[in-house]
């Protein structure tokens, strides 16, 4: 197979450098063409470069991704990126090859490049239709209902709905509640694939908070850091996590 080559447009420098360095990880093959962080250097740079891909974020300034993916869908394959997946359907419409929710999973940037590789020995025009068909096929995901935490010498069985946030803390994670903490062994990085991202949402390397226990969120000047209801707890909120709570 050719050396395939890419365009990363995305506007926020610290998820560009993670997609950058997810890619080399795990497609060290691939070719990064240019980095671009809006709509009209994204437009020009994939005119000029004229790469096999492009990994777009939907939303950028000037031009969105959705408008650049209508001018190129013709000459440039496209996986959308963005921290919503309500555009999932127009993604697809426009030709997209595949949608990844941010933050990064790394597990799913893999499925992601095994489409892209897919598709460059197929048909172009028949790949999406086929997506769509993975899609309806994908059984309903399970997500963890309830977990087992030391609390001192015992154990205590915590219902996920009890949780406030978990936090990393040495070789455990922290589990809070409203009313007590206790400690378990899986790392961050694999709770957030096991939890319902409609429920908890990642806001640093080491915490995920229960989204319906936030009761506000504070900016200024690109810090972020959520306030949680009833408790006061405030939680940082990382440059690389804050697009998923700029619409909240």
């Amino acid at each position: 197979m050719n050396i395939m080559t890419a365009i990363l447009a995305e506007d926020e420098p610290l998820l560009r450098e993670e997609l950058r360095e997810a890619l080399a990880a795990l497609w060290p093959e691939l070719k990064i063409l240019a980095e671009t962080g809006d709509g009209v250097s994204t437009l020009r740079a994939i005119q000029a470069q004229k790469p096999d891909m492009v990994f777009l974020d939907i939303n950028m300034p000037q031009l969105n991704g959705l408008e650049v993916a209508k001018a190129v869908r013709d000459t440039t394959t496209v996986v959308f990126l963005t921290a919503y997946n309500e555009h999932a359907l127009e993604a697809f419409e426009l030709g997209a090859v595949d949608y990844l929710v941010k933050p990064l999973q790394r597990g799913r940037l893999l499925t992601t490049i095994g489409r892209l590789q897919a598709r460059a020995v197929s048909d172009r025009k028949a790949v999406p239709e086929a997506v769509f068909e993975m899609i309806a096929a994908r059984p309903e995901r399970k997500y963890l209902r309830w977990i087992q935490a030391s609390v001192g010498a015992s154990l205590r069985l915590i219902t996920i709905d009890e949780v406030h946030y978990f936090q990393s803390d040495a070789k455990y994670t922290r589990v809070v509640t409203g009313h007590s903490e206790a400690l378990i062994r899986r790392p961050i990085k694999e709770l957030v694939d096991e939890l319902n991202p409609d429920d908890f949402l990642q806001v640093s390397r080491g915490a995920i908070v229960n989204l319906r226990r936030i009761e506000s969120i504070y900016r200024d000047d690109g810090h972020m850091e959520i306030r949680l209801k009833d408790s006061g707890i405030k939680l940082a909120v990382s440059v690389g996590f804050q697009a998923a709570f700029r619409q909240m």
